[in-house]
């Protein structure tokens, strides 16, 4: 595949689209967009692609059709509405979905577009907006492997790390699992710096002293010091974790399975919805451990 001759859609231009699209761009791509808001569409201008009236218009003689949005409902929306994608795109054109949404409806989703003569992959990604700025995602691939080995150079623009987990959704179930061990971990630590202030030990000296232990982790790494210096500024918004965890749990409830902590850190970020905060990081869940407490300006 050559870059250059390669025409790309992108729908979904907000704070990791945007960086994704340019990378593609700088490996010679050229694109139309379909963006719904101001900033969306203002990014479009700075990139100098076409935006377009409708995702069907977007799709337009495209050979690969990136989206990025928010819920399964959306995906469905831009791909399979009314004015989605499928009804512009050309026959055999690959369709790539960045989104975290749910395993089943990535599966009818690729249905309804292979129907149509479309290919899907459902490719999620970890990483952040910095890992999206720096282009080291790591993507989470379902599909089939000859539409996967088409995409590949495309993918390996925006990370390091692609790997092909196996049919249709398993990049959802893929996401869905690093999701679980990320948020857990990050509700352990909260409890793990509380317990330590409490016990009146300086949280960052802890965070010195098993950072190099069996504790250490990425999660440890990047929130324990966020926590520590009580920095809540989003690096990955509350509300998307506790998004991304009601669809594991209504997955798990379909399956006939129990998962208590999953369901337990989905109680904490509830509370933590409900206290204001979705919009701040999931290091917030130390204020709700410190609200249940009782506690409106703990020292940590």
């Amino acid at each position: 595949m050559n870059p250059a001759t390669t025409s790309i859609t992108y729908i979904g231009l907000g704070a990791m689209g945007t960086p994704m699209l340019g990378h593609l761009l700088r490996l010679g791509c050229s694109a139309r967009v379909y963006a719904r808001s101001e900033s969306s569409r203002a990014a479009a201008a700075e990139l100098g692609v076409e935006v377009c009236a409708t995702p069907a218009e977007a799709a337009r003689d495209a050979d690969f059709i990136f989206t990025n949005v928010t819920s399964t409902d959306d995906v469905r929306a831009v791909l399979c509405g009314p004015d989605g994608a499928m009804h512009g795109a050309h026959p055999g054109a690959v369709c790539i979905d960045h989104s975290t949404i749910a395993a089943e409806g990535a599966r009818d989703i690729g249905q309804t577009l292979r129907t149509a003569g479309l290919h899907f992959l459902d490719a999620p990604v970890s990483g952040g907006v910095r890992g999206a700025r720096d282009a080291s995602l790591s993507i989470m691939v379902g599909g089939d492997a000859e539409t996967f080995a088409r995409a590949l150079p495309l993918l390996q623009a925006l990370g390091p790390n692609v790997k092909h987990v196996g049919p249709s959704g398993s990049g959802q179930v893929a996401k869905a699992c690093n999701q679980l061990i990320q948020v857990v971990t990050i509700e352990a630590i909260a409890e793990a710096l509380l317990y330590a202030a409490r016990q009146g030990v300086d949280t960052q000296a802890v965070l010195d002293a098993i950072g190099t232990g069996f504790a250490s982790s990425r999660m440890l790494d990047l929130m324990g010091p966020k926590m520590a210096r009580r920095d809540f500024a989003a690096g990955i918004e509350a509300r998307l974790h506790a998004k991304d965890f009601g669809l594991i749990a209504a997955s798990a409830q379909a399956a006939g399975l129990r998962l208590p902590a999953l369901e337990q850190v989905q109680r904490q970020l509830e509370v933590l919805m409900q206290s204001g905060w979705g919009r701040d990081d999931t290091s917030s869940l130390l204020r709700v451990l410190e609200e249940q407490q009782g506690e409106l300006n703990p020292p940590v």
